[in-house]
C-alpha cells in the first residue's frame, strides 16, 4: 500500500459508525469492507489492543464501511447494509459476526448474501445507503484506494501493523 498519496486531512470524523466514547482523545478511522479478508485480519489482529483502548476511554473507533466496485468486495457492500447504525455496541457485534462468518457467505450471490444476513445471522437491513456514497466520496478525496486503510492522526497503516506498534501509537496519541 502506497500511503504517500493518501490525504488524511480529506477524511472526516463524522461519517461512519462510532464505537467507544466520542470524547476519547484518539479517533481511529477504519476504512474497511466486510468481505475483505485483510480487513477481517485487521479486525481480529487488533481486537485485543483496541478493545482495551476503547474500554479505557483512550480511543473511539470510527468504522467507515467502504463500498467498493471490485466484484469480490461487492458482497461486503451488501453486508454493510445489515450493520446497525444507531447502536454502537450492536454495530460492533454485527461487524464481528459478519467477519466470523465471512467464509460461509463470501462466495454467495449478492441476493444470497442478503438472505444469509437476514436468515442465518438474524440481521435486519439498515440505512447504510444513506451515507455509503459519502464514504465513497471521502475515500476518493483522500485517495484511499485499498481496504483496510487505518488512520490515527498522521499515521496511516493497514493490517500488517504489529500490536506493539499499534499500542505505542495509541499511547503516544492519547497523552
Amino acid at each position: 500500500m502506497d500511503i504517500t498519496v493518501i490525504k488524511p486531512e480529506a477524511t472526516n470524523e463524522t461519517t461512519g459508525i462510532f464505537f467507544g466514547q466520542k470524547e476519547a482523545p484518539v479517533v481511529l478511522k477504519e476504512f474497511i469492507n466486510l468481505r475483505c479478508p485483510y480487513c477481517r485480519q485487521w479486525f481480529n489482529h487488533s481486537k485485543e489492543v483496541l478493545d482495551k483502548a476503547v474500554a479505557e476511554g483512550k480511543v473511539v473507533r470510527l468504522f467507515k464501511l467502504t463500498d467498493r466496485p471490485k466484484e469480490s468486495l461487492q458482497r461486503g457492500n451488501v453486508m454493510h447494509r445489515y450493520v446497525t447504525t444507531d447502536d454502537s455496541e450492536q454495530a460492533y457485534a454485527d461487524i464481528q459476526a459478519i467477519f466470523e462468518s465471512q467464509d460461509q457467505w463470501g462466495d454467495l450471490s449478492l441476493e444470497e448474501v442478503a438472505q444469509y444476513a437476514e436468515n442465518t445471522l438474524g440481521l435486519t437491513e439498515h440505512n447504510h445507503l444513506d451515507y455509503a456514497q459519502e464514504i465513497v466520496d471521502e475515500t476518493q478525496a483522500a485517495v484511499i484506494k485499498f481496504v483496510p486503510t487505518v488512520i490515527l492522526n498522521e499515521h496511516i497503516f493497514d493490517e500488517s501493523i504489529s500490536t506493539e506498534e499499534l499500542t505505542k501509537l495509541i499511547e503516544e496519541a492519547s497523552k
